[in-house]
Formats: C-alpha cells, structure tokens, sequence
C-alpha cells in the first residue's frame, strides 16, 4: 500500500499537472489532499461506494430519544441516513431466546410530526432519524422501556479521510485506484485544464468496478396496503 504523498504525487503527474521528473510543492500537494478529502466525504453518502454497513446498537434507557455521532449514545460517525434494517432486540435473559423485531423506518420529520402522544411508552415498531449535524438524533416510538431491548441501527461504514502524507493508505485495492483516477480528473478541473476523455472513461470505469463489487438488492417488500388480506410465510421470521 501506498503512503499518501506518494498517492497524491502520482495522481498530480498522471493528471498532467506535475510534470514528469519535477518535484512536487507543499501547495500542491496540500491542494490535492483537500481535494481528495473532498470527494472521500461525498462517496461517504453513496451506499454503492460504501464496502460494507455496521450494525451499531445501544440498550434502552426509557429515553424518548437517542443521540448518534462522535461521543453520542450511538458512539460512531454522524450518518446522513439509516439503513433499512433496523430492529428491537430484547437483552439476554437466562432461558429466554434473544428475539429480533424489525423496526419501520420514518422517511421524514413530517412523518413523525404526526404521532400524537410521542411519550407513549410500550412496544416500538417504528423509528425514526432527525439527521442533525454535528450529532443526530434517533427516535424510537413507541417509547422502549429502560433496560429491556437493545436498539439496533444499519449505517454505512465510514471511507477515512486522510489526515497526514505519512499515512498508509489502507482500503480495498480497487479504491485506490478510483480515488486516483477520479482525483485526477477533479485536478484538471482545479488547474483549468482542458478535460482528458481517457481518464474521464477510467475514473467511470473504476467506480463502475466498486458499485458491482458492492451492489446489495434487498428483497422487495410491498406495503400492506397493497397486497391486501394475502399473506405468505417468511423463512427469516418463522411467520406470515
């Protein structure tokens, strides 16, 4: 793996801003490591260019809300969204098997607006994300109580952003090539130089490479509503 000044120095001889043989200035090295800072921020919001989510959880305190971000009760990086497949899980109990109960994501603060009595207190089914920066804020409703569940959320994990030139680039061996070549195209962009369709078709091409190594479906469901009284048996579930 590579240490990061010997990435951005490639990517700015590549690029055709550095020439072949000169040595590249602090000024431009600091601006291409902005620059891919930059667009490592923006993948961070692109679930295909995200390799894996992270389940992370807290256990119910009775609070009608929980904090996420850096030293939040959901102590992890602030996402822009949750993933569907959140879910209740009771705490371990001797004798008793640890159950899973899928949680309903509200797509909006609208949607929560019109929950009545936001105190109720009983069995959760529905959840919702106030996406506030720096910290949000996650929302379970009914209210759990304390002690008894664990509150389980999917984000997508975290791409780190580089913090020093002496830094190992550690991620997948397919993205230091499109961070390369798509941090090429973006300083071209940056020097006024004319755009390169070569290396506009390469840094496509190597994000095309990470979306259908991460590419997840998920099996579709349909709202109730739509499918009516019928009903089918859920392998996952043990239940119709």
């Amino acid at each position: 793996m590579s240490t990061v000044n010997d990435f951005l120095t490639l990517a700015l001889i590549d690029s055709g801003v550095l020439g072949q043989g000169q040595i590249a200035q602090a000024e431009d090295i600091q601006n291409a490591l902005k620059r891919v800072n930059y667009m490592i921020a923006q993948w961070n919001r692109k679930r295909w260019l995200v390799y894996n989510l992270t389940d992370v959880f807290v256990t119910t305190t009775g609070a009608e809300s929980y904090t996420i971000g850096p030293g939040g009760n959901f102590n992890t990086p602030r996402p822009d969204r949750l993933e569907d497949g959140c879910f209740l899980r009771q705490v371990a109990q001797s004798g008793i098997e640890q159950i899973d109960y899928p949680l309903q994501l509200l797509s909006s603060h609208e949607d929560y607006n019109r929950i009545r009595l936001k105190t109720m207190g009983t069995w959760p089914s529905i959840m919702f994300y106030d996406s506030n920066w720096p910290t949000g804020t996650i929302y379970a409703w009914p209210v759990p109580q304390a002690n008894l569940y664990e509150l389980h959320i999917l984000v997508k994990n975290q791409l780190t952003q580089f913090t020093s030139l002496t830094q190992t680039i550690n991620l997948p061996p397919e993205y230091e090539v499109a961070l390369s070549y798509n941090l090429q195209v973006r300083l071209r962009v940056a020097y006024r130089m004319a755009p390169d369709p070569a290396m506009i078709e390469l840094a496509k091409d190597a994000l095309n490479v990470i979306r259908g190594a991460n590419v997840q479906v998920p099996t579709m469901k349909m709202p109730p509503a739509v499918i009516g009284a019928q009903r089918s048996y859920n392998v996952y579930s043990d239940g119709y």
